[in-house]
């Protein structure tokens, strides 16, 4: 009778412990994907983000024609990107910051920095 008794009370204490990891990884929220813009249809899709500070925001160009992303403050400023090609950039300080493709001036956007 020992050994049954043992082995349910192994059943037991393993059983809560696979329920407590299951609730457990329930209440982590998912890791948000890294800030990033696409370039298509001579757009910039979001037009705007808001992001922490220390983030890293990145552009990829699925455009087949080249685009540049340009800080209007002169901040950053990318080279010609040919289709999926991408750049990135670090934020470090809190500040709303603005860019255009300098070859498609009408193409412009925001990025929040908090």
């Amino acid at each position: 009778m020992k050994t049954a008794n043992h082995r349910y009370i192994l059943l037991l204490i393993a059983l809560t412990v696979l329920a407590s990891l299951a609730l457990a990884s329930l209440g982590k929220a998912a890791t948000p994907a890294a800030p990033q813009f696409l370039i298509k249809d001579f757009m910039f899709t979001p037009m705007s983000v808001t992001v922490k500070a220390g983030d890293t925001v990145t552009w990829t160009n699925k455009d087949d024609e080249p685009h540049t992303v340009v800080s209007d403050s002169g901040l950053f400023r990318s080279g010609a990107l040919d289709s999926d090609e991408t750049f990135s950039f670090k934020f470090d300080k809190a500040g709303t910051y603005r860019f255009i493709c300098s070859i498609h001036p009408r193409m412009f956007g925001t990025i929040v920095v908090e």
